[in-house]
């Protein structure tokens, strides 16, 4: 099957540093909720471990039924500044594939279950 998806550009080289400040972890969604007055916002609560966050997503649009992500595991940056986001404070990002190319996303996931909180990198 031929694929019409032309990657973007590779973004300017960035120093090592960089990467590495960034916090990676694997977290299993424990639950969805709708965020009332948005369009596209959930809330997930997400375990890594030793604790649990919410995170917002922009995912209401792109699944038919966001319960499914329950129970799933997914990769989320986890040192971000928190932001509050339509009234909520959201405490990190969901790495997801597809968005900045206009793509119906997908979550990164292990390719096998994992402990919550473990680092990637």
């Amino acid at each position: 099957m031929a694929s019409m998806f032309t990657p973007a550009p590779i973004k300017p080289t960035v120093p090592y540093s960089v990467f590495e400040s960034i916090d990676i972890r694997l977290g299993t969604i424990r639950a969805v909720n709708d965020v009332s007055g948005s369009r596209k916002l959930l809330s997930l609560i997400v375990s890594f471990g030793d604790h649990d966050r919410q995170i917002l997503v922009g995912m209401k649009r792109e699944r038919e039924d966001a319960g499914q992500l329950v129970g799933r595991q997914a990769l989320f940056v986890v040192n971000l500044e928190p932001k509050v986001i339509a009234g909520q404070r959201s405490e990190g990002m969901v790495f997801d594939i597809g968005f900045a190319d206009d793509v119906v996303p997908a979550l990164a996931v292990p390719e096998r279950p994992l402990p919550d909180g473990m680092r990637a990198g």
